[in-house]
C-alpha cells in the first residue's frame, strides 16, 4: 500500500462497520487519516480532579472525577430503585443516576473515595447537573490499571465525543491506527520545517495522541496548528495567483461623468475612511485582472455610498454593474435608497432625467412579467447601467450587455454556485467587490477571505448619533420590561419610531415545529412571547395600544413586505415588530428605539447589526435587550458586552472567542472538507500572519507546487478541484 491510500483507507477496514458508521455519522470521520486528525480535547493526568463547575448542558462530555457519596433511594412504595452517585473535584459536583436493575454493578465498582472516568449528557434535574446512566470506566486497582492501559502513562486524552462513542473508545480507535502516523505526507517543504525547527509530522501525531509529557503535546500542536494555517493560505494563495492571471476590462473613471455629477448632488463631504477605500477600489478597477475586494465596516459606516460610487465609475467607463442581495426585502431597500440617492441620475432614458443619467432596474422572483420583461431588455441592450437583485440576477435569462462589476451584499448567504453564474455572466470576468456588514477582526479576514484583498471602514458618519443599549431582565425584574415599552410610547411621542424584535414568526405551521421542541421546563417558563405575531397582538392590545404597530417577517409576500417597508419608511406606523429580515440594510433614520426580545438567542454579531438599524439620524438611538437568562450565566454576559461597547469589531472578536472555529470557517468556507481542529482563528493570529507570508512565497516561486508534491496532496485532502475553486469566489 503506498503512503497516500495508507491514509485514506475506510475505518469500516480498521474498526469494523458499525463503530465506522458511528464515527461517520457523529464525528465525521471516515478514513484512518481522518481519525488520525481528531485531536484529544484536553488531558488528564492520574490523580488530578476535572473540573466540574463550567459543565455545558445537553452536550456529550468525558469527566475524571473521584466519588463523594454514594446511596439508593426507593420510589413508587418501594417498587422503584435509584441510585445516586455524587461526583466532587473540590470546584463543583456532579450527579450520576442509575435505575432498576441497572444499578448493583456502578454500586459496586463506584465506592465513596474511588475514581472514574464518566461520560454522558450533562442535564439538569432538581437544580442540580446530572449524567443519567452514564458509562464509565473505574481509575485505580488493578482492574482500573488494565482498563487504562490504553491510554498515556500520566495524560489520559480526553476526546471529543458523542452518544455511543465515549472517549475511551475513541482511544482504542486510535490505538488501532496510529501505526499508520508514520506514513502519514507531511506538506511541508523540508526547509520550512526545519527552518521552525517543527518535529516531522508523524512524530507530532504521535505526540499529540500519546504524550508522555506536556512538552510533547506543546510541540506537537505547534507543529499542527501550523499545518492546518499553512495549508489553508497556500489554496488561498493558489486562488489569487490564477485570478491575477485572468484578464478583465480596466474601467478607468471618467472626467465629467455621472460620477461627477452624483458627487456634485451630495450634501455632504466622505469620510476620510471612506475616500481612501474608495482610492483602493477605483485603482484596482482601473487594472487589466479582476479586482477581489472584500469591503467591510461599522454598522451605518456608508457601505453602500461606496459602492454606489464605485458602480457610476464602472457605467462613466461603458460598463454595467449588479448588485446581488441576500433577500427581496434588502434588494427593494436597496433600489428604493440608491434611487433616492441618485435622483434624477437614475432616470435614464426618461423623462426628467438629467443629461447623463442612467436607468437603476430592480429585478427579483417574484416581479410581474411585464416589468421583469422590461427590466431584463434594459440589461440586454445596456440602457440600464446599475442592476439591483436577489438570486432571480443569475438565471439562465438573464443576460447582460457589458458586464464590468459585481457587488454582493452579506456574501456568506450565497451558494457558491450563485455568487459565480452571476460572475459568469461578463464578456470578461467581472471586477468582483464583496461587502460584509459583519466586522471581521483581521486574522480571521485572512483566514475565510484570504483570497480577497480587504477595505476596512471604521469611520462613522458625521451627524450619526449614539446608541445607548441595555440588558432587561424580563424574569428577575419585570417592571424593567414595564418600562421598556413606556420608553417606546416615550419615543413616539417625540415623533419618533421604534423596532421590536422576535426570534420567530408564531403562525400556526410556526408552532407546531417548536411544540417539538418544548420541555417541562419551557412550560413554566413566564417569559413574553417571542413569536412576531404574538407580540404584535399583545402590544396593541396591550402596552403599544393607540399606536399604529405593524408586522414584517419573511414568509408575508414581497409586495406586502414591501408595501410595509415603505409606509414604515414614510412614518405611516409607529412601531415595526419584525423578525431579523430588517438585520442589515434597512435604514429609516426617524426610527429611535428598538426592544429586541429574547435577545439571549441571537449571536453577539447579530444582535450588533440589529442595533444598527436606530440611531441613523440625528436623535440619538436606544436599544433594549430583553432577556430572561439567569444573571450569571454565559448569555447574560454576552449581552452585557453587547451593551457595554458599540465597537463591532470587538464585538466580533467576543463572538468568534466562544464559537467553535468551524463555525468560523463554515460560515464563508463551506467547501472545506473538514473544518480547523487545532488552529485557532482569535489566538493564533501570528501563526496566520506567518504561514500566509511563508505559502505566498512558495506559490509565487512555484505556482503548481511541482516541486512539493507532499504539499500538493495535503491540499488535495482538505480541497477537492471544485471546493478549491470557491475559495476564490468571493
Amino acid at each position: 500500500m503506498d503512503r497516500v491510500s495508507a491514509l485514506d483507507e475506510s475505518l469500516k477496514k480498521t474498526l469494523g462497520p458499525a463503530t465506522a458508521k458511528v464515527m461517520a455519522e457523529h464525528l465525521g470521520l471516515h478514513t484512518v487519516g481522518d481519525l488520525l486528525h481528531h485531536y484529544p480535547r484536553r488531558y488528564e493526568e492520574r490523580g488530578q480532579l476535572t473540573k466540574l463547575a463550567d459543565l455545558p448542558l445537553d452536550e456529550d462530555v468525558t469527566v475524571v472525577a473521584q466519588v463523594a457519596d454514594s446511596r439508593v433511594l426507593t420510589f413508587n412504595g418501594g417498587r422503584g430503585k435509584r441510585l445516586e452517585i455524587t461526583l466532587t473535584d473540590g470546584s463543583g459536583r456532579l450527579q450520576l443516576v442509575f435505575f432498576g436493575k441497572g444499578i448493583h454493578k456502578p454500586q459496586k465498582d463506584l465506592p465513596p473515595g474511588g475514581r472514574g472516568m464518566f461520560a454522558g449528557k450533562v442535564s439538569v434535574f432538581n437544580r442540580k447537573l446530572q449524567l443519567a446512566h452514564p458509562t464509565y470506566v473505574p481509575l485505580g486497582g488493578d482492574d482500573g490499571e488494565e482498563a487504562v492501559d490504553s491510554f498515556a502513562g500520566k495524560l489520559i486524552p480526553i476526546y471529543p465525543a458523542c452518544k455511543g462513542l465515549e472517549s475511551w473508545k475513541i482511544t482504542k480507535a486510535v490505538d488501532a491506527v496510529l501505526p499508520r502516523a508514520v506514513e502519514a505526507v507531511d506538506p511541508l517543504p523540508p526547509a520550512l520545517r526545519e527552518g521552525r525547527g517543527f518535529v516531522p509530522l508523524p512524530e507530532a501525531l504521535l505526540k499529540i495522541h500519546r504524550p508522555g509529557t506536556r512538552a510533547d503535546i506543546e510541540s506537537a500542536r505547534a507543529r499542527l496548528k501550523w499545518d492546518e494555517a499553512f495549508v489553508l493560505q497556500v489554496a488561498l494563495a493558489r486562488r489569487r495567483y490564477a485570478d491575477a492571471q485572468l484578464p478583465a476590462v480596466a474601467r478607468t473613471p471618467v472626467a465629467d461623468g455621472i460620477l461627477d455629477a452624483f458627487d456634485a448632488t451630495l450634501p455632504f463631504t466622505l469620510t476620510e475612511g471612506q475616500r481612501k477605500v474608495t482610492a483602493e477600489i477605483f485603482a484596482d478597477l482601473a487594472t487589466e485582472h479582476p479586482m477581489h475586494r472584500l469591503l467591510q465596516g461599522e454598522v451605518g459606516s456608508g457601505k453602500t455610498l461606496v459602492a454606489l460610487r464605485a458602480m457610476l465609475a464602472v457605467v462613466d467607463a461603458g460598463g454595467q454593474a449588479a448588485m446581488l442581495a441576500p433577500t427581496e426585502v434588502l434588494a427593494q431597500q436597496h433600489h428604493r435608497s440608491i434611487t433616492e440617492l441618485m435622483g434624477a441620475l437614475a432616470g435614464g432614458g426618461m423623462l426628467g432625467g438629467a443629461e447623463n443619467a442612467t436607468k437603476v432596474v430592480l429585478l427579483t422572483g417574484s416581479m410581474g412579467t411585464a416589468g421583469r420583461r422590461r427590466a431584463l431588455l434594459d440589461l440586454v441592450t445596456g440602457e440600464a447601467g446599475i442592476v439591483i437583485g436577489t438570486h432571480a440576477l443569475i438565471e439562465d435569462k438573464v443576460r447582460f450587455h457589458d458586464l464590468g462589476l459585481v457587488v454582493v451584499d452579506e456574501q456568506h448567504r450565497f451558494g457558491v454556485e450563485q455568487r459565480d453564474a452571476l460572475r459568469s455572466k461578463g464578456k470578461q470576468p467581472p471586477h468582483l467587490l464583496v461587502m460584509t456588514a459583519t466586522p471581521i477582526p483581521r486574522t480571521v479576514a485572512m483566514t475565510v477571505f484570504g483570497d480577497l484583498e480587504t477595505s476596512v471602514l471604521d469611520q462613522l458618519p458625521a451627524g450619526r448619533s449614539p446608541i445607548a443599549s441595555h440588558v432587561v431582565p424580563s424574569q428577575d425584574k419585570p417592571h424593567f420590561l414595564a418600562r421598556a415599552w413606556e420608553r417606546v410610547r416615550e419615543e413616539v411621542g417625540k415623533g419618533h419610531q421604534a423596532y421590536v424584535v422576535c426570534p420567530r414568526i408564531g403562525d400556526d405551521e410556526d408552532e407546531k415545529a417548536t411544540a417539538k421542541k418544548k420541555t417541562a421546563a419551557d412550560e413554566a417558563d413566564k417569559r413574553p412571547p417571542l413569536a412576531v405575531l404574538e407580540v404584535a397582538r399583545e402590544l396593541a392590545e396591550g402596552p403599544l395600544a393607540g399606536l399604529r404597530v405593524e408586522v414584517l417577517h419573511g414568509r408575508m409576500a414581497p409586495d406586502d413586505k414591501d408595501a410595509v417597508m415603505r409606509r414604515f419608511a414614510a412614518g405611516e406606523a409607529d412601531v415595526l415588530v419584525a423578525t431579523t429580515v430588517i438585520e442589515v440594510g434597512v435604514n429609516v433614520p426617524n426610527a429611535t428605539a428598538m426592544v429586541i426580545m429574547d435577545a439571549d438567542r441571537f449571536g453577539v454579531s447579530q444582535l450588533h447589526q440589529l442595533r444598527g438599524r436606530v440611531g441613523r439620524g440625528s436623535a440619538p438611538g436606544l436599544c433594549l435587550l430583553v432577556t430572561d437568562a439567569p444573571e450569571a450565566s454565559p448569555a447574560r454576559g454576552r449581552l452585557g458586552a453587547v451593551a457595554t461597547t458599540l465597537d463591532g469589531f470587538e464585538l466580533s472578536r467576543i463572538d468568534l472567542e466562544q464559537r467553535r472555529e468551524g463555525d468560523v470557517l463554515g460560515q464563508a468556507q463551506s467547501g472545506v472538507r473538514s473544518s480547523l481542529r487545532m488552529l485557532a482563528v482569535i489566538e493564533d493570529e501570528e501563526i496566520i500572519a506567518a504561514a500566509r507570508e511563508e505559502a505566498v512565497a512558495v506559490v509565487a516561486a512555484d505556482p503548481e507546487l511541482t516541486g512539493s508534491p507532499e504539499l500538493r496532496t495535503a491540499l488535495d485532502a482538505l480541497l477537492d478541484a471544485e471546493r478549491e475553486q470557491f475559495l476564490g469566489k468571493g
